[in-house]
């Protein structure tokens, strides 16, 4: 560095020329060749201080978002409100306006409660929409049934939920429990097309005993056409002290239980069909 800076003696000269230069606006690359210095070591110390001319400072894209972000900041934007207005990221928007006060909030702790709150409902009562708009398309689809297709759905529907004949019990008759007045309605309805009357129908609730057992009655009373007189005496259910009850609303009803008389004949029918549901669907792939 001394043999250096011997060939620059009058080094404060070449200072004072450099600086010059600088003010006037020129480059590093123009102060070089004008003075003559090819060392960038000497060529940093003779400008050390003085700062570029704003010419020669290579733009930047971010220049405009920066800013952008600082204006919305001191307007009293969150960080997550300037990231949607700007589309950058938040550890940008911190570092950019990470100087500037934190803005006062906007709203109470109660308001944006009740915001949240009215945004949930929102939010919930088009969730909701779209799931009855599936489910009314789905139904509409149907459309009506003809005899054969709902014999075949009840069959699958007794499968399902009605009790079955075992081999250490046999027990070849048609009874059938269950707490969805919309599955008792196609149930009677599957035993109309088997030729099943309701004098063969034998009526029970079995229901909680703590529920009211007359109300119970009377509702699937009316949704069966039958007298309530019909009914045989409800079976009711013990409460256990250990456990908690989920079904104690109003429009608990407990279970309507529906028993066919003579029906050996319709069971056996109905076994048989299932089977042949299962060999008419062929094998899962």
């Amino acid at each position: 560095m001394t043999e250096i800076l011997g060939k620059y003696a009058d080094f404060e000269g070449l200072r004072e020329q450099a600086i010059a230069l600088r003010r006037e606006g020129l480059s590093r690359r123009q102060i070089r060749d004008r003075i003559q210095v090819d060392n960038n070591d000497i060529l940093n110390r003779l400008l050390d201080g003085e700062p570029a001319p704003e010419w020669t400072k290579r733009p930047n894209a971010k220049d405009d978002l920066r800013a952008k972000a600082r204006e919305l900041r001191l307007q009293g934007l969150t960080y997550d409100q300037i990231q949607v207005e700007l589309g950058c990221s938040k550890s940008s928007i911190s570092l950019w306006v990470r100087d500037l006060p934190k803005p006062e909030p906007r709203f109470t702790d109660e308001e944006r409660r009740t915001r949240m709150n009215a945004g949930l409902a929102h939010l919930r009562s088009a969730q909701d929409q779209e799931r009855q708009e599936t489910k009314r398309k789905a139904r509409d689809e149907v459309g009506e049934l003809s005899d054969r297709e709902l014999f075949l759905v009840g069959v699958g529907l007794y499968w399902a939920e009605g009790a079955k004949d075992k081999d250490y019990r046999r027990s070849e008759k048609l009874q059938f429990i269950n707490s969805d007045p919309n599955m008792i309605r196609v149930y009677l309805r599957w035993l109309e097309i088997l030729g099943v009357t309701r004098k063969r129908m034998h009526f029970r609730v079995s229901i909680h005993e703590s529920a009211n057992v007359l109300d119970a009655e009377s509702f699937w009373a009316d949704l069966a056409g039958v007298d309530v007189s019909v009914f045989q005496r409800a079976t009711l259910k013990r409460h256990n002290p250990r456990t908690t009850r989920k079904n104690t609303a109003e429009a608990y009803r407990g279970c309507l239980i529906i028993y066919v008389t003579k029906s050996a004949d319709l069971y056996r029918r109905m076994e048989g069909a299932w089977y042949g549901i299962v060999c008419g669907a062929g094998p899962a792939t």
